[in-house]
């Protein structure tokens, strides 16, 4: 049975950690998880209530010892993970979950090896935050001509990876540029991507929200330099031979396996 490593970066979360990880933990997946938290120096007792829960749930807590950014605990928590899949989530209500088992569905089937979770890709009941929204179209419409991969929401939290594949990439990326680079980086290599309709419910950051415009703007100089100044070579330890140019993937006699 294959297993999910899901990554979750904590960072300054007291008020709503708990019944984050209480939904987190009490969600169906049709395949064995492996939960890793990761508490990015949290100074206001998140950390605390990690350890309570992590006591009562069994899953691994990682610490950072001071504030280093969402970029660095995913690293983090990428070395640490012992999964067949990765899976990155966030630490609140704006991501739901119940969609995982819809975005494994390819990869269980061997028809992908890495799947973005697109809040743009149908239309929805939620509504979206006007300047969040204008500056992920336009992040999204940026990647997409850079790297030639044509997605919807290139910075969606919900990415899910092959382990082998994102553990051969060379990762730098402290903060929110991570999305930007993992995006570059798939598409250095022959990877089959599929992107897969979220639900999205949006926070304010007087609701706890990190990102802000300084992260919009460093995300443009993200864009020109692991798109076009980081090379194949140094974006990957070893690419792995699945995913190296001229190889022909033939048609997987799981496709249509039942999951």
């Amino acid at each position: 049975m294959p297993k999910l490593s899901i990554i979750v970066p904590v960072y300054n979360e007291r008020d709503q950690v708990a019944s984050v990880i209480d939904m987190l933990i009490q969600t169906p997946c049709p395949i064995e998880r492996e939960w890793i938290f990761i508490d990015d120096g949290s100074s206001d007792g998140t950390v605390e209530i990690l350890e309570t829960c992590s006591t009562k749930y069994g899953f691994r807590l990682l610490k950072n010892q001071k504030n280093s950014g969402k970029g660095h605990s995913i690293i983090h928590g990428i070395r640490e993970a012992t999964g067949d899949f990765i899976l990155i989530q966030d630490a609140d209500f704006e991501y739901d979950p119940e969609d995982i088992p819809v975005l494994l569905e390819p990869l269980l089937q061997n028809r992908a090896d890495v799947v973005y979770g697109s809040r743009f890709k149908k239309s929805a009941f939620q509504v979206h935050r006007t300047w969040h929204y204008f500056v992920n179209k336009l992040l999204t419409v940026l990647s997409n001509m850079m790297s030639g991969i044509y997605l919807t929401d290139m910075e969606t939290c919900y990415k899910v990876f092959r382990a082998d594949l994102i553990k051969s990439m060379n990762l730098k990326s402290q903060r929110f540029g991570i999305e930007i680079e993992l995006t570059a980086y798939i598409a250095k290599i022959r990877t089959r991507i599929f992107e897969i309709p979220i639900s999205y419910f949006p926070r304010t950051q007087l609701q706890g929200k990190k990102i802000n415009w300084r992260d919009g703007v460093a995300a443009l100089v993200h864009l020109v330099r692991f798109n076009y100044l980081i090379k194949k070579e140094q974006a990957f330890s070893v690419v792995p031979k699945p995913y190296r140019s001229g190889l022909i993937k033939p048609p997987s006699a799981e496709r249509n396996a039942p999951l």
